[in-house]
């Protein structure tokens, strides 16, 4: 039955009412769609705490600006929206408020969404204090948005996001109708929370229009947010209209940048941004024509090329909408970017991005790179752009660049945390004194938990010694939580079901110096089998292959048939594996399809008698830019009698929204490795579309060449300093690159039988 009482006891939610507003209180969803039909100007719908599951909540209705209609829950954070749930917002002068959605996803392309139907769109509507928290999709490739805003003179505004898994923009602002067009929403104090590396297009966190719509005007504010560790892809904003103010945002250590990618006349303000020295930070990325940067301050980015701190592009002449329109009449002004790796003008060059720059103006910028590196480069014509009172503290400037006063200046912290300099003669150049970078406390949901460091291992601090025996192992796995260590001593650990792991922990010897490490075997195709959750750390002991049944698809360690939702970790220290030799193609570890592994790390330990790969890490063969893992590095450990491709990784297609794969192999023995007959690739390493190999002070022997194939975009790959004995010549291939093969090849030695 639905209470219809005064709104007294709301006030201090929702400020005066009505007098005459009426108050339903609601308890199920049959009660709210009742409710829902009644309600008027002022009225105010109120959830009861609990679970809401499979809930498609839809309001819409005629309010006024002095009586909205809402829906509220009956306290913050108490009601859980989950399963297949959303929110679909019509009508106009419509407040929703307070909820939390988690334990599930949407069934539909949005979450939230600023529309009932295409017919009907939310205008001056607000949806405050909503909390989406790892509410993805089971696919990883599986598209969606988090929130769809549509319609004008709407606030997203207080709200938490975190933890989007699936692919899809975490929020998009749609101008696919009239209705959206220089809209006048206002995005402002939201938390974009930690956003996973994607491993694929469409990773971004904040996107404005489509390329389709990138000539009209949006003219939407983004002010006063805070983007914390949002890694999805390479732009973490992606602007593609016009007339948008992205004003007081703070970025903190996240991948990638501020993107104009479409449309004209957009103006980057007195943001802050914060890279902690974190691979592949950066700044703001500008393309198109009218765009006014300026009064930013942006401190401590590594990434270079798309991912600079700030990465002025050239541009394709007569460019098509869904392309790069060149860079014209754009004010770059008064800001500080210090401690930074690059600054590069024309990025992108090449044969269809031929057009530099125009009409442009560099001005009283305060600029500081890593002493000893370059920092201010150039790839094409800068004669477009006027430079002027412009300081570089520290890093190289190229050759080509005028307007620059290049020596040392003394800075020191303000209280607002960021750094000025000392001389007041300096005050006007760079950034102003006056910024006051949002904090964390004043965005998203107060009531809410902000997500702590990401530790990964060991965070639990609960340690549990396994015994020998059949079983032992397993059944502590299976029972332990997130962040605990299983302490394994002397003796045999016999797992006859595989582990299935769906936390995060630590496996590892402790035994007294001397003493013989644990030695794993099982009795089924593979010893531990990743699931949605699960991150493994094994160190200091022995996995032994002798009991395993031939069985295909054998490997040690491997992912769910399922897709994952989440990111994973895997580090081996002073591991041991051998003898996975029962069948032809028995792998350590394999990544199958939908799952990504933020890092897997291999270190001081040793492969023997192994008929497949040791990392497997090639299932999404599509060519559409997926791959599985992020970071894999491989050192100082020995391969020995390796059938297949000790790594073999795969990142087809030529998109360019992505970082990685990022591959070390470093400081190993190989031996005898890579002549399988189930190897087709005919290689002891096999790197198809890394963007950054690193293969340097290996000693190779009696194995089968390394394989690199550059697919995309500018990949670095550097091999130097290795020894090859009886191994034949590297094989390099460049697919989409006329030329001779990039990589960067130096002190490599070659020897035969006859040599030595």
């Amino acid at each position: 039955m639905l209470a219809r009482l005064g709104l007294v006891l709301l006030a201090v939610w929702l400020g005066a009412s009505p007098a005459m507003a009426e108050r339903y209180f609601v308890r199920d969803q049959s009660e709210y769609a009742d409710a829902a039909k009644q309600i008027e100007a002022g009225d105010v719908i109120v959830l009861a705490n609990g679970e809401w599951r499979d809930f498609d909540l839809v309001i819409t209705g005629e309010g006024r600006a002095d009586a909205l209609i809402t829906v509220i829950s009956e306290e913050a954070g108490k009601v859980l929206l989950t399963g297949e749930s959303s929110l679909r917002v019509g009508g106009e002068y419509i407040l929703v408020r307070g909820l939390v959605f988690k334990d599930g996803y949407s069934p539909r392309g949005e979450v939230v969404s600023f529309r009932r139907s295409k017919k009907d769109i939310a205008s001056n509507s607000r949806v405050t204090e909503i909390v989406i928290d790892n509410f993805s999709k089971p696919d990883r490739y599986e598209s969606d948005y988090w929130v769809g805003i549509y319609g004008k003179n709407n606030r997203f505004d207080h709200n938490h996001m975190v933890g989007k898994t699936n692919k899809g923009v975490t929020l998009a602002v749609r101008l696919d109708s009239e209705e959206s067009r220089e809209n006048g929403n206002r995005i402002d104090h939201n938390y974009f929370g930690p956003r996973p590396v994607l491993g694929s297009n469409g990773g971004e966190t904040l996107r404005i229009g489509t390329s389709r719509y990138s000539m009209y005007r949006s003219e939407t504010i983004v002010e006063n947010n805070i983007f914390d560790r949002t890694d999805g892809e390479v732009e973490i904003i992606s602007s593609k209209s016009g007339g948008n103010v992205f004003r007081g945002n703070v970025f903190l250590k996240s991948r990638g940048t501020l993107t104009l990618r479409h449309g004209d006349d957009n103006i980057v303000e007195r943001n802050v941004f914060m890279g902690g020295g974190k691979d592949y930070t950066g700044g703001i990325r500008v393309i198109n024509r009218g765009q006014t940067i300026r009064d930013n301050y942006i401190e401590g980015m590594r990434g270079t090329a798309f991912s600079s701190a700030l990465a002025i592009m050239n541009g394709v002449p007569n460019s098509p909408v869904n392309r790069y329109v060149e860079v014209e009449g754009a004010t770059i002004e008064n800001n500080t970017i210090i401690d930074s790796r690059r600054i590069g003008f024309n990025v992108g060059a090449d044969e269809e991005r031929s057009a530099p720059p125009s009409n442009s103006t560099f001005a009283n910028n305060l600029l500081g790179g890593i002493e000893g590196e370059s920092f201010l480069e150039v790839y094409d014509d800068v004669s477009g752009i006027a430079f002027s009172g412009n300081r570089v503290v520290a890093g190289g400037v190229a050759g080509q660049l005028s307007g620059f006063d290049q020596a040392p200046v003394a800075m020191e912290r303000a209280e607002n945390g960021l750094l000025y300099p000392i001389d007041p003669a300096l005050a006007a150049l760079g950034a102003p004194r006056d910024l006051a970078p949002v904090t964390l406390d004043k965005v998203g949901a107060s009531w809410y938990k902000k997500p702590g460091s990401g530790e990964v291992f060991g965070s639990s601090g609960k340690v549990v010694k396994v015994q020998p025996g059949e079983d032992t192992l397993v059944d502590a796995a299976m029972a332990a939580n997130d962040g605990d260590v299983l302490l394994l001593g002397s003796g045999e650990y016999i797992s006859n079901r595989t582990i299935p792991l769906s936390a995060a922990i630590t496996i590892k010897g402790a035994v007294e110096e001397g003493g013989e490490p644990p030695v794993l075997f099982f009795t089924r195709p593979t010893l531990i089998e990743l699931r949605e959750g699960g991150n493994l750390q094994l160190a200091n002991l022995v996995i032994d292959g002798a009991l395993a049944p031939d069985s295909v698809g054998n490997s040690a360690i491997r992912t769910t048939t399922y897709p994952i939702k989440s990111n994973m970790q895997i580090e081996m220290d002073r591991v041991a594996v051998r003898g996975l030799v029962v069948n032809k193609s028995f792998n350590v570890v394999s990544l199958g399809k939908s799952s990504l592994a933020d890092r897997v790390s291999i270190k001081n330990s040793a492969f023997s008698d192994i008929t497949g790969a040791v990392v497997s890490a090639a299932a999404e063969t599509e060519d559409y830019g997926q791959y599985n893992v992020e970071y894999l590095e491989i050192t100082d450990s020995s391969f020995a009698k390796i059938g297949g491709p000790i790594a073999n990784v795969y990142r087809g297609g030529r998109d360019e929204s992505t970082f990685g794969p990022l591959v070390t192999f470093a400081g190993n023995a190989v031996a005898e490795s890579g002549y399988a007959a189930t190897n087709t690739l005919g290689a002891s390493l096999n790197l198809h579309g890394v963007q950054t190999a690193n293969i340097e002070r290996n000693v190779i022997a009696e194995s089968a060449p390394i394989r690199v194939v550059h697919t995309v975009g500018t990949p670095k790959t550097t091999i130097e300093n290795n020894q090859f004995a009886n191994t034949p010549p590297l094989v390099l291939e460049e697919l989409n690159f006329d030329g001779a093969h990039r990589a960067v090849l130096s002190d490599n030695v070659f020897a035969s039988e006859a040599d030595q």
